[in-house]
């Protein structure tokens, strides 16, 4: 074959498509789940954490490290399988294990993580979940069972991928603070297809609780949105009742527009990390292919009622903020353009002025050209006639004749210098 030469990316990338295959989980097995988050900022972590807490879990367990700068690893810890990952915002760990404890979701199977070893992560517990998967002896004892393990009132159960196994769950935190699911595959479900269903049943939860930051988000913004609508909405009718200087409305307008802006560029992450959030949750949930199980809840039906409402919660404040910010702007624009106009009727009276005192100072300037011709002449005219003086005894002319003679000329020739000055200047 010819030689060709690759794209530096295209092994990479090619592989990333297979980085995150689905676990490989028996029945019966117990499966304990943990995601983490950092409080603030968490796309922009240092991600160096993560992998340094992952390499503490592994040590103490003689386990492979990851490579440097990987985002999953796989490692074998005692009798359970971890499945290390990270992602944008946090960091999820999935250990699981063949067999089932006596006492169903009992808070010793999350010991896998170490009480101390989980006081040192770097952040903070955004979800944790015990999954139990077991098969059932038949539809007579799963009910009973199913009502107590979890809370009736929240339950929600479904048969999934094409009836392969059952799944159930009521999205509440047990007095040991994990969320409970159950799994009960049929007897011929193979283990790869109930590692998917675990890792969808991780999804969600983790998806839902990360979505429901945007809502805890837009509950903290509400009352300030209020606050700048009513504020927004009596600054309008200031504007049109036209009793506020124009110019004073608009500066409190760019206030508003302001806290307005930094508000929307605060929750701007959040609002959209929240809406792919929600994306994920609903596709999760659709690629189980829920069947109703009797008379119990799907899945997608607790999500419609309960967790959907909050999601547009989230998409209203979103929008209404931006409205507000709209209405703001729009406003502006309006208070800048009446401001324009009366600057330039300003502009225009204060050109109006300008020209009659340029008027009056043409008028005055030609008084003073006046004077200052009569004021030259006179001293011209003395310096004449002391000039002139012998030849007025020499013409038998008396002073005041001689004088009297050379005014005119001297008036005239004064004004036309003058005159001729002005030419140059202008």
């Amino acid at each position: 074959m010819t030689k060709i030469q690759d794209h530096p990316l295209r092994y990479q990338l090619t592989n990333e498509l297979h980085a995150r295959p689905f676990p490989t989980i028996s029945s019966p097995s117990t499966v304990s789940y943990l995601a983490v988050k950092q409080p603030q900022d968490a796309e922009h972590r240092d991600r160096g954490q993560d992998l340094q807490h992952l390499i503490e879990l592994l040590d103490r367990h003689g386990a492979a490290h990851p490579k440097p700068g990987a985002t999953h690893h796989t490692a074998q810890i005692g009798r359970h399988t971890l499945k290390w990952e990270q992602h944008s915002e946090f960091v999820s760990y999935t250990a699981y294990a063949n067999g089932v404890s006596t006492r169903a979701f009992d808070p010793a199977d999350f010991e896998v993580f170490p009480a101390d070893w989980l006081a040192t992560a770097p952040g903070q517990r955004i979800t944790s979940a015990m999954i139990r998967v077991v098969q059932h002896d038949g539809d007579g004892s799963l009910q009973p069972m199913l009502q107590e393990w979890f809370v009736p009132e929240s339950l929600a159960v479904s048969r999934v991928l094409d009836g392969s196994a059952i799944v159930a769950g009521d999205f509440r935190i047990d007095p040991a603070g994990h969320v409970r699911f159950a799994i009960l595959p049929a007897a011929d479900t193979g283990n790869q297809r109930i590692g998917r269903i675990v890792k969808r049943l991780c999804e969600v939860e983790t998806y839902r609780a990360m979505a429901m930051l945007g809502l805890a988000r837009a509950r903290d913004l509400t009352p300030s949105i209020s606050k700048l609508d009513t504020r927004l909405s009596e600054m309008m009718l200031e504007m049109t009742s036209g009793q506020t200087p124009a110019e004073e409305t608009l500066s409190q307008l760019l206030v508003v527009s302001a806290e307005l802006e930094a508000m929307a560029a605060r929750s701007a992450f959040r609002f959209s990390a929240t809406g792919a959030y929600d994306a994920l949750v609903n596709q999760r949930i659709g690629l189980l292919r829920e069947e109703r199980y009797k008379g119990f809840q799907t899945l997608g039906e607790f999500m419609l009622r309960r967790f959907e409402p909050a999601m547009r919660t989230v998409t209203s404040t979103e929008r209404r903020l931006e409205m507000l910010a709209d209405r703001a702007r729009r406003a502006g624009e309006l208070l800048r353009t009446r401001v324009d106009v009366e600057r330039s009727a300003q502009n225009q009276a204060l050109l109006a002025s300008m020209d009659r005192r340029a008027d009056l100072a043409l008028r005055l300037q030609h008084t003073v050209e006046g004077l200052s011709v009569v004021a030259i002449s006179y001293y011209a005219v003395s310096l004449a006639s002391y000039a002139l003086y012998p030849l007025a005894a020499v013409l038998n002319l008396s002073k005041g004749g001689l004088t009297a003679l050379l005014t005119l000329p001297v008036v005239a020739l004064v004004w036309l210098a003058v005159r001729r000055i002005r030419k140059r200047l202008h």
